[in-house]
């Protein structure tokens, strides 16, 4: 009979440990098996009580119309950061007249609705008895994006900020050029009706206003025209048609 074959434990335990160790294992494994191939357990945060959640800041804007303006063009303002000239509101704000563009045009620097539709707003106003000199102007955005429309992000505070300038004039009567300015009066798209006085609302109180095509608008659509007139004619008299 051959001699017993007797094994030493802790040289095979040793030798195991150096197998392992060479494969890269250099940690405790748990006793329990797991499945390495799972997705990772992502611990979520508790939901924040009602209490932890902060309460929105409403605006508060300049409440005169000096105090307004200037903000409009200081660097705190919504367009600071256009990097196109901003171009301020012109008048007196003491005209029964207001008038509210979108923007200014691509090459207005000191004042507001100039080149060609500057031009055709002129005569518009001229055919019912009013002027720049007799109206006050303003725009939505003091300024004229590079892009040459307004960003949708920015769109509905900048809606807000032209219904505040208008409460701060009360004008008389308002005149508004285009969709996006006609949003002062409520409609989410600026597509409400283009026939008839409508009732602007603001924190001054209501002003009788009545919108048009844009000037830029109808030099390519002339035939938009014929209605622009019968709007103008109801902003002259006062009386819907």
């Amino acid at each position: 009979m051959g001699a017993e074959l007797t094994t030493d434990w802790r040289t095979g335990a040793a030798s195991v440990l150096d197998w392992w160790s060479d494969a890269g294992v250099d940690m405790l494994a748990d006793d329990e098996p797991r499945d390495w191939l799972a997705p990772p357990v992502v611990k979520r945060e508790a939901a924040a009580t009602p209490d932890a959640v902060a309460e929105p800041v409403e605006e508060k804007l300049p409440d005169t119309l000096e105090a307004f303006v200037a903000w409009r063009l200081g660097e705190d303002a919504p367009e600071a950061g256009w990097m196109t000239p901003r171009v301020g509101p012109q008048g007196s704000p003491d005209a029964p007249l207001m008038i509210l563009t979108d923007m200014p045009e691509a090459g207005d620097t000191e004042s507001l609705t100039g080149g060609a539709p500057g031009r055709l707003l002129d005569r518009m106003l001229a055919a019912i008895g009013e002027s720049r000199d007799s109206a006050y102007i303003a725009s939505v955005a003091t300024a004229c994006p590079i892009g040459g429309r307004i960003p949708p992000e920015q769109e509905e505070r900048l809606i807000s900020l032209a219904l505040h300038h208008i409460g701060l004039v009360s004008p008389k009567k308002l005149l508004i050029l285009g969709q996006t300015a006609n949003r002062v009066g409520g409609a989410a798209d600026g597509s409400a009706s283009l026939n008839g006085i409508r009732d602007i609302k603001h924190s001054g109180g209501n002003t009788d206003g009545v919108t048009i095509r844009h000037p830029r608008f109808l030099l390519d659509h002339p035939a938009g025209k014929a209605d622009a007139w019968r709007q103008l004619l109801l902003l002259s008299r006062g009386t819907s048609q």
